[in-house]
């Protein structure tokens, strides 16, 4: 167990090292993600933002879509540091629920790390299933 902690808290503060490389200079708030996937190989990613605030990708988001660049689709965990709490938008949890439907969520929320099962922050998302 003591193990596991110990890797949490590595992923945990991974993402807030990365999250300093984030281009948000319109909002000002910095995002760094860690996604861990099913075969152990890590993808790190921050928020980079526009001007043409749509057009933003969210650090989540960007590391699943290197992942997914590099033949991964099956993910366990991904941390996620804000420069204040935060919790991944709608769009990123879809594209999570996209690949990995059991992936976890480590989030700091009140001084302490949490992790959160999709399903909890996304209970109805669209599913593949719909569309066959």
């Amino acid at each position: 167990m003591e193990k596991i902690q110990e890797e949490l808290i590595n992923l945990y503060e991974l993402a807030c090292k990365i999250r300093e490389n984030a281009y948000a200079p319109y909002s000002k708030f910095r995002v760094g993600a860690v996604l861990k996937t099913k075969s152990g190989k890590i993808y790190t990613a921050s928020n980079v933002e526009n001007a043409s605030f749509s057009l933003t990708a969210c650090a989540e988001r960007i590391a699943i879509f290197k992942a997914v660049n590099e033949g991964e689709r099956e993910f366990n965990i991904i941390a996620i540091c804000g420069d204040k709490e935060v919790f991944p938008c709608g769009a990123c949890l879809q594209v999570m629920n996209e690949f990995s439907p059991e992936i976890k969520i480590l989030l700091k929320i009140n001084d302490k790390l949490k992790i959160f099962e999709l399903k909890e922050l996304l209970p109805y998302g669209f599913k593949k299933d719909f569309f066959l």
